[in-house]
Parts: C-alpha cells; structure tokens; sequence
C-alpha cells in the first residue's frame, strides 16, 4: 500500500476506494499507538458539571445516570435543609440532596440547567443536584495533577487533585469521599 506521507495521499485522490482504505488503516494505526507517535493510550473519562461558577469532574463509574430535577420532590419531615426530599423516579423513591447547599454554598435556584447526578451505590442511591452538567468529558493520564485546588465552594475535602488543559482546570469530585463523610450521612435536622 501507499505510504504515510501527504503526497501519497494525494497520488491516491483518483482512486477514492483506496483513499479511504488508506485513511482507515492510518486511523486504525494511530489509535493502535502503531503510528510511532506518543500516544498516551490511558484515558479517564468523567461527568463535567457547575456548582456556582465552578467546574468540576466525577469519574462516570460513580455515576448511575443523569436525569432533569423532579417537578415533584416531597420534603422529608426532620430533615437537614440540604436534603431536598424525596423524588419518585420510575417507581421507585430516590433521595434528593442539593449538593451546593450541603457544602454551604447557596441553595439551590430552580434553574434551568440543573440536573441531579445519580450516585451509582451498592447500599443507596442518592440523587445530588448540581447547577448544570456539561456531559462526557476525556482526559490524558498526563494531565492529572495530584494537586487540590482551593474552591469556593468550599469542597475541598472531597476533591482527588483535578485534571488541566489549556486554560481550563476540572477539580475531581470524589463521590467515595462524599459518600462516606459523616456530615452526609447523617441527614436528620
């Protein structure tokens, strides 16, 4: 076959069929790390979302699913006032925390944006309302820092260090650490 430069890609340009057997071998081969360029082959991908002004990151293992904040929340009588109730989601109850109001900052607004990050948990689910959720985001191993940033959203007790690109920093959100603090898990008033 042709080789990896530029101009045999054009001496192919008459000949689509093998133009694009070209570009697929060549694709297949730099996600294979066979192109001999350096590829960092460990990812990490993650759940961006806002709290405040704030962007932070959750490993997408810890987290069961996404869904819209619940028209319908029933308070729970004897309650923190971070707990915001309980939501009937396809049948079933999930508890819902207002996660900016647990670490102190701010309730939470009816905004559009918001979402509730359902934690994946053997013993309970447990839905956490953050302001907005940006999706799937992927990182290079290489651009983890170990490092906690100051937040002022004053969580950093449950932060793993964050991930850097560019201009912008993602502060990794434990869910573990969040889940096994005593503050959460003691949610009577």
């Amino acid at each position: 076959m042709v080789g990896a430069s530029g101009d045999d890609l054009r001496a192919l340009r008459d000949r689509p069929f093998d133009l694009l057997q070209e570009l697929e071998r060549r694709s297949k081969a730099a996600l294979a790390g066979a192109a001999g360029t350096d590829v960092d082959a460990k990812e990490w991908v993650g759940i961006g979302f806002r709290l405040a002004d704030e962007q932070f990151i959750v490993a997408r293992d810890d987290i069961r699913e996404v869904l819209m904040v619940p028209e319908s929340i029933a308070r729970v009588p004897g309650a923190k006032s971070w707990i915001s109730g309980l939501a009937n989601v396809r049948g079933h109850l999930l508890p819902i925390v207002d996660l900016k109001s647990f670490l102190g900052s701010g309730r939470f607004a009816g905004q559009r944006d918001a979402r509730v990050l359902v934690i994946k948990s053997t013993d309970l689910s447990v839905g956490l309302i953050v302001d907005e959720v940006f999706g799937f985001r992927r990182f290079l191993e290489s651009e983890r820092s170990d490092t906690i940033p100051q937040t002022l959203v004053r969580c950093d007790h449950f932060l793993e260090g964050t991930y850097e690109r560019g201009l912008e920093n993602w502060s990794i959100f434990s869910v573990g650490r969040l889940e096994k603090s005593k503050e959460f898990q003691r949610g009577a008033a």
